[in-house]
């Protein structure tokens, strides 16, 4: 798995953000050589994930370096944080000088608004492709879309599918495939129900109620 490349990776975190957006690729980044990654928000004082966890950042919008791949996930809480001037002029930053604009779940949102989806397809937590399409975002139902320099994933498992994806374009299939066995990542979940397709509309509906409830929660 040697490789000669270096790749200085940025994820962006956010008070309310959902945890497993961005671990899960963040646990496949930091399996990969030549990876400098660093954890971005405005401060470095502690972050509040959705559930509860607290995430500690190790560099700020101001002086983080230019990036060559940036991602940032979503969060029950992002409603709070999406129009946020600093969030988006920093990913309009970071996004025109980076190799690839990258996002998980919710995060698709940040970077439609930030400009940097214009033309390009989509992919996002389910929750989300409606208002996205109506932004003029091409939505894809694929868990993973990679389109030019844009990647992205669907909703918060996604995370690692989409990790491995990056894996794949950065060093090759094989150095992806022991990666993904590092991590015996080899799901086998106990329902058929992880898409609104599979779920149906009932499951859908009531998942979307749920949701609601918790959000307010949240905030």
């Amino acid at each position: 798995m040697s490789h000669s490349q270096q790749y200085v990776v940025g994820l962006v975190f956010y008070p309310g953000m959902t945890a497993l957006d961005i671990i899960g690729p963040q646990t496949v980044f930091s399996a990969l050589p030549g990876i400098q990654i660093h954890r971005i928000w405005k401060t470095l004082d502690p972050i509040q994930t959705d559930d509860g966890m607290r995430i500690i950042p190790d560099t700020t919008f101001d002086n983080c370096p230019p990036l060559d791949i940036i991602c940032i996930g979503g969060g029950l809480a992002q409603s709070v944080v999406v129009d946020d001037p600093e969030i988006l002029a920093f990913l309009r930053q970071q996004g025109s000088m980076a190799k690839f604009v990258t996002s998980v779940c919710g995060g698709s949102e940040f970077l439609a608004k930030a400009g940097l989806l214009q033309g390009y397809r989509c992919a996002t937590h389910w929750m989300f492709r409606e208002q996205l399409a109506a932004a003029g975002v091409p939505i894809s139902t694929e868990r993973v879309v990679i389109d030019r320099d844009r990647m992205s994933g669907g909703g918060v498992t996604a995370g690692i599918d989409f990790g491995l994806e990056v894996a794949k374009v950065l060093y090759g299939e094989e150095t992806a495939k022991i990666v993904q066995l590092l991590i015996e990542y080899d799901p086998a979940p106990p329902f058929d129900t992880g898409s609104p397709e599979k779920a149906g509309a009932d499951l859908v509906n009531k998942a979307m109620a749920y949701a609601a409830a918790l959000n307010l929660k949240v905030k």
